[in-house]
């Protein structure tokens, strides 16, 4: 049983297993709720996720390598497709039908490659996230990384729906202005699948970040669209623009600093996740540098989010019946936190 800090491990869900551009000319083991998987291309270009233990001598299928047919198993030579069938059976007359590893559905589109841990038959491709600014990289360039992190997975959603943290652990990169924080506006509602939050910050002197993006010279009106997708996504809208050019009223402004974001927490385990997250510049888009200075500037608030999640994390596993005591703040996550107990009462 998890405990009620740490969300529970869906199974019967779409979780972003990797980047395409992760997985190239050879496999890579990764875990994921509590799995250990190998994830592949096969000579053809198509990928598979397997169970990394060879049916044989549970040899793991990490070790081995691609060859025509599929997954060398690097200890006896045993080649399985990315169905988990076994292709070729080296100095074998017979490869017998039960002579497979167990294969997980894996979907690959937008630069992403999802996988479902559960039940096959339950599985519907059409529920995968859409995030058409992958499909814009002319308009919108981005960049993207992953970190493996010793946190709950959602302990990095709570930090994604609650930027009241904003002002102090970011205050040298997109916070700063603790005061103004404190005050910005929310609306905040449910979904069918989640929560959506949309906070504004008006009139405030521009963070950091902004000042190196835009060269703001007065206060702006700052926003921060983001939306939960249980269990593990968040879609992001984040920007900025000079007072008095009716933000509220129209976002999409020449001149205003914008970026749109992915973010996914991937449990590896109940006490570890993979954060995988992009960033999409839609400010200076003609300028090849933007999106490289966009991400440059990005990556140190999540290296400032990971030191303190950590921490979070180490506290709660220490004393995980000890409980934390909520805010006003807290609205959005709080809804958040009840879409994925409501998923898990739905989809063990």
């Amino acid at each position: 049983m998890h405990s009620s800090h740490f969300g529970p491990l869906i199974k019967n869900a779409w979780y972003l297993a990797a980047w395409s551009n992760e997985v190239t000319d050879q496999p890579i083991s990764r875990k994921i709720l509590e799995q250990d998987v190998v994830i592949f291309r096969d000579h053809l270009g198509s990928v598979g996720i397997l169970e990394d233990r060879c049916c044989h001598r549970a040899a793991p299928l990490s070790l081995g390598e691609i060859v025509e047919g599929g997954l060398q198993c690097g200890y006896h030579g045993m080649v399985f497709n990315k169905n988990g069938q076994c292709v070729l059976n080296p100095g074998e007359s017979t490869t017998p039908a039960r002579m497979r590893v167990k294969q997980y559905l894996a979907v690959e589109r937008q630069g992403f490659i999802w996988v479902w841990m559960g039940d096959p038959a339950l599985a519907n491709d059409a529920e995968i996230l859409d995030f058409p600014f992958h499909d814009q990289a002319a308009e919108w360039p981005f960049q993207y990384d992953r970190y493996h992190i010793h946190c709950n997975f959602m302990l990095l959603i709570d930090n994604l729906m609650d930027l009241s943290h904003l002002a102090y652990v970011h205050r040298a990169t997109i916070g700063g202005a603790p005061s103004k924080q404190a005050t910005a506006t929310m609306t905040v509602e449910p979904t069918d699948t989640g929560v959506k939050f949309l906070r504004w910050i008006l009139n405030v002197p521009p963070a950091p970040t902004f000042v190196k993006a835009m060269q703001f010279k007065t206060n702006v009106d700052r926003w921060s669209d983001f939306e939960y997708v249980a269990p593990a996504a968040v879609l992001q809208w984040a920007g900025a623009i000079e007072v008095g050019r009716n933000a509220q009223d129209n976002r999409n402004q020449d001149g205003a600093y914008s970026m749109r974001m992915f973010h996914a927490a991937t449990p590896e385990t109940e006490n570890t996740c993979h954060y995988f997250w992009s960033v999409a510049n839609g400010y200076r888009q003609d300028d090849p540098d933007a999106a490289t200075d966009l991400f440059n500037e990005i990556v140190p608030t999540f290296k400032e989010d990971i030191v303190m999640l950590e921490a979070q994390q180490r506290k709660l596993e220490r004393e995980p019946k000890r409980g934390m005591m909520p805010r006003e703040q807290d609205s959005a996550v709080n809804l958040a936190r009840n879409a994925i107990e409501r998923l898990s009462s739905e989809r063990p």
